[in-house]
């Protein structure tokens, strides 16, 4: 995709100068790809149920896809409601006869087992996630394999020491947990939704998203290695209707979900007049503010990764930047140059920076909010990297002169495309973050300590980061307020919702 023509304001000018001075930007690298013959898929997968694969019961399948290539990977089976109530009495059984009789110590001893496994196993893992999902090697490889072990082993330490948790002295878990994970992250949110919940003494059903089920199937066979005990974990693979069915089985005691707005408003009201549970981890449209005195390098740096790292597919992304007016012409001409030398293709590559989307779908939601900006009257900046021919690519977008009205400064673009707004003052800075019905994730870019501080207090968001961005550790605990759903993940605070504390 080519560079939008040049504005005619004098900032614009000079940042289409700086692009083609930046050498940088011209730097060739000889490719430096990751093996796949490093993970051999199954042709068909089946359901994981009571320790074992399982065929559906109505034989159906779809097929999962390399967004990089087009090509099938494997076919994965198409649980039905039936296959729903078999996965939720095996998860009930294991609860009352197994998982429910051991004590803290021997469910951390299995915890432990499969955090040592993911972690002997990562190198595979991580080809397997960028084969199903499209993201960069390194970010698999350095983020998504190492975090999913480090829940597993945090969570281990909290298995024998409950009472100590905050929430009373002996408590107690739910029972069956329904878990529905997304498919940006798909290894990590298992171990998120998967860790607190077995620790806390429940048995889940698990259901990855539908075009990223593999590694989330290879982490069954993983629980095979450990010899979790048959039934603990349920692993149902298939769409909404899969989805749906897990939402509303009765036997159930609480749903987690991680996803969309409005597919998390519908599983709300489903579980209102239920005895179920219900978290809710959903959409954002994180705001990273920049005052004058922020550390230049750093912040430009802090942005990229903010909104491009996992091609923008990142609930807490921060896809609206603010910039304080009197640095805006040059954080604007610094950051359409870096954006420029963001190298995108094979998501194999060790050198890539920019996988691909996740699906054809995802793709065309991005086009068309991105052609609505330009619509709209915002100056786009679109990198010159050449895209490959198969696949599903889109290119690192800014765009400039966005106003707070247009639908790329209020929607969640969940791709690679960055809106950049500017204020005057910290008051200013702050309205206009909180003008948005969502409230997951911010940053302030300050070296004042006290302007950070004041910023933050006010900011209605769950995490705020400062001077950084995409910071995430499983001792601190993850979530949002208002649209962006409400519980939280990571930390002490993850295990309340696995525990009875009421």
């Amino acid at each position: 995709m080519a560079p939008t023509s040049a504005p005619t304001s004098s900032a614009a000018t000079d940042v289409s100068d700086d692009l083609t001075q930046s050498r940088l930007g011209a730097m060739t690298y000889d490719p430096a790809p990751e093996s796949a013959a490093i993970v051999t898929f199954r042709d068909a997968y089946g359901l994981f149920i009571d320790g074992r694969f399982t065929d559906p019961s109505s034989h159906d399948s779809f097929a999962t896809i390399n967004p990089a290539t087009e090509t099938v990977l494997a076919r994965v089976a198409l649980a039905s409601a039936s296959d729903v109530d078999v996965a939720v009495k095996a998860a009930r059984r294991a609860y009352e006869t197994t998982w429910s009789k051991l004590s803290g110590a021997q469910r951390a001893k299995y915890l432990y087992r499969i955090a040592r496994l993911i972690q002997e196993r990562s190198r595979e893992l991580a080809v397997a996630e960028t084969l199903d999902n499209g993201k960069p090697i390194r970010e698999s490889r350095d983020v998504d394999v190492p975090l999913a072990a480090a829940h597993f082993f945090y969570y281990a330490g909290w298995a024998d020491k409950l009472e100590f948790a905050g929430y009373g002295a002996k408590p107690t878990a739910l029972g069956v947990a329904g878990q529905i994970i997304p498919w940006n992250f798909p290894l990590l949110m298992a171990a998120w939704k998967l860790a607190p919940a077995l620790a806390a003494g429940n048995t889940c059903v698990l259901k990855p998203a539908e075009t990223t089920p593999l590694t989330a199937l290879l982490l069954a066979e993983i629980l095979q290695q450990a010899d979790l005990p048959p039934g603990v974990v349920n692993i149902i693979t298939g769409d909404g209707t899969t989805g749906s069915a897990l939402v509303d089985h009765p036997g159930v005691d609480k749903i987690a979900f991680t996803g969309s707005t409005e597919v998390g408003r519908l599983i709300q009201e489903r579980v209102a007049a239920s005895h179920k549970g219900l978290t809710l981890e959903l959409g954002g449209k994180g705001a990273n503010i920049v005052f004058e005195d922020a550390p230049v390098d750093e912040m430009i740096e802090g942005i990229i990764d903010g909104i491009f790292f996992n091609q923008g597919h990142v609930c807490c992304a921060g896809s609206r930047l603010l910039v304080q007016e009197s640095i805006a012409d040059d954080v604007l001409r610094r950051l359409v140059r870096r954006v420029d030398q963001l190298r995108v293709g094979d998501p194999l590559d060790k050198n890539t920076d920019v996988g691909a989307i996740n699906s054809a779908a995802q793709l065309a939601r991005i086009n068309e909010l991105a052609a609505y900006g330009e619509h709209e009257g915002a100056t786009r900046y679109t990198s010159t990297c050449v895209l490959p021919d198969k696949g599903y690519w889109f290119a690192p977008t800014v765009f400039a002169d966005v106003a707070q009205s247009h639908r790329i400064a209020r929607e969640e673009i969940f791709g690679p495309v960055l809106s950049v707004l500017t204020f005057r003052t910290p008051d200013e800075a702050v309205a206009k973050a909180n003008n948005t019905k969502y409230g997951l994730a911010c940053g302030v870019w300050s070296e004042k300590g006290s302007r950070t501080l004041w910023v933050a207090q006010r900011l209605r968001a769950g995490v705020i980061w400062a001077n950084t961005y995409n910071r995430f550790d499983p001792t601190s605990p993850f979530g949002g307020v208002r649209e962006s759903g409400f519980g939280r993940e990571g930390g002490r605070h993850g295990l309340e919702a696995y525990l009875d504390v009421h």
